[in-house]
Formats: C-alpha cells, structure tokens, sequence
C-alpha cells in the first residue's frame, strides 16, 4: 500500500502547430515527457519490484520502451522482446531514464531529417515515417498507463 500521496499536476495535451507532423511529434513527445517523468525519481527497489501478477515493473516499462524507439527508428534488430521488460540488474532508475531519453533524442535527430510522412523511416524498409509516429504514439501511450497505475501502487504519485 502506498505511504505518501504525492500529488503531480496533470499536463494538459500538447498544443501544436497544425500540420500531421506536428501533431503527430508533439503527441508523442508529450507521452514521451510523460513516461519518463513517472519513473523519474522512483525509489530504487520498489521500481524494479513486480507490482502486479504478471510480473510487470517500473524500470522494465521504461526499458522496454528504449528497445522499442531504437528498433521503430533506429534499425536496432530485437531477438526477444519480452527479455526488455527487464532492466539489467545493476541499472539504477537513473541509468534507465537517462538510456531512455538517449534513445528519444538519437530517435527525434532521424525524425527531424524525415520531410514525407508517407517516405521510409531511414534504414527500414517498408516502415513509413506516419506508421513508425502512430506506433510509438500507440505503444507510449499504452505503457504510460501502465506506469501510472505502478508508479501510484509505489508510492501514491499520480498525475502526468
């Protein structure tokens, strides 16, 4: 059970410019913000404790969401994508938001060379850039619910 409630303020959606790029971009790195910010400050081994039956964790969330961006946009090949969802043993909540948004901003410098939504995400083929946005925004959003509910199971934390 939670001992403190720690109140976070909830950050509205993102206002964009008007254009699918923007949109899409300032979603996702709103829900970006909003994932790292909920691990952000964790304590350490409660964040690495399973806190649901599936075995589900803090730092496993946010670690598998680095192997995502670096394989959506990166062309980092996964062989077992349930082996992310656990950070290394000796990773601190720190290294893991630290690797994390690495991978954002390596991922945002190949979006930014990107001009057509319809064109490939460089160095995958078959992969459009619209796609590859609409999947992170999907897969962010999903696991960033998820560590609402872990992140207020530790220690009462809510908000974005």
């Amino acid at each position: 059970m939670p001992s403190t409630k720690k109140r976070r303020g909830d950050t509205p959606p993102p206002r964009t410019g008007t254009s699918e790029t923007e949109v899409l971009r300032g979603f996702l790195d709103y829900l970006r913000d909003s994932i790292a910010a909920k691990v952000d400050g964790a304590p350490h081994p409660q964040a690495r404790a399973a806190m649901v039956p599936s075995g589900t964790n803090l730092l496993g969330v946010l670690n598998h969401l680095t192997f995502v961006e670096r394989a959506t946009f990166l062309g980092d090949k996964v062989t077992n994508w349930q082996a992310t969802f656990h950070a290394a043993p000796d990773d601190s909540v720190a290294d893991v938001v630290a690797r994390y948004r690495e991978a954002v901003e390596r991922a945002n410098d190949v979006l930014d060379a990107c001009i057509d939504l319809a064109g490939p995400v460089p160095g995958r083929r078959g992969t459009s850039v619209r796609w590859a946005l609409t999947h992170m925004i999907e897969e962010t959003g999903r696991h960033a619910g998820h560590a609402d509910i872990l992140r207020e199971l530790i220690d009462g934390s809510t908000g974005r």
